[in-house]
């Protein structure tokens, strides 16, 4: 089993940016595809950014192509997801989360995909 801690929300501006970061211990890192998830009030969790084993491999959901990037340090055992031009759509807990790959290039964008989850950092962006 892997534990998953984020660390990284906050208040922000329209047009700031936040790194986030998922902290991992537990079991080795290197072996699970990672996850950066969100969910406002009143919405479904979304998948916001996905990454492979190796970070060979990564995903965007639409609105934060070009804004948002997603990457992934297996010698600290550590998930980022620097976002930048932060919008008040993207208010929301974010959330990381990991599932055991046995392909290094396969990474996977449905919650239900994920066997482990972290309790979440909460991003604000005020207009």
């Amino acid at each position: 089993q892997v534990q998953l801690v984020e660390s990284g929300g906050g208040l922000v501006q329209a047009g700031g940016s936040l790194r986030l970061s998922c902290a991992a211990s537990g079991r080795t890192f290197s072996n699970y595809a990672m996850g950066w998830f969100r969910q406002a009030p009143g919405k479904e969790r979304e998948i916001v950014a996905a990454i492979s084993r190796t970070g060979a491999g990564t995903y965007y959901t639409n609105s934060v192509k070009g804004r948002f990037t997603i990457f992934r340090d297996n010698a600290k055992n550590t998930m980022y997801l620097q976002m930048n031009s932060l919008q008040s759509e993207d208010t929301a807990a974010y959330y990381c989360a990991a599932n055991l790959e046995s392909l290094s290039s396969t990474y996977r964008i449905l919650p239900v995909q994920y066997n482990y989850w972290g309790q979440g950092t909460q991003v604000t962006v005020s207009s």
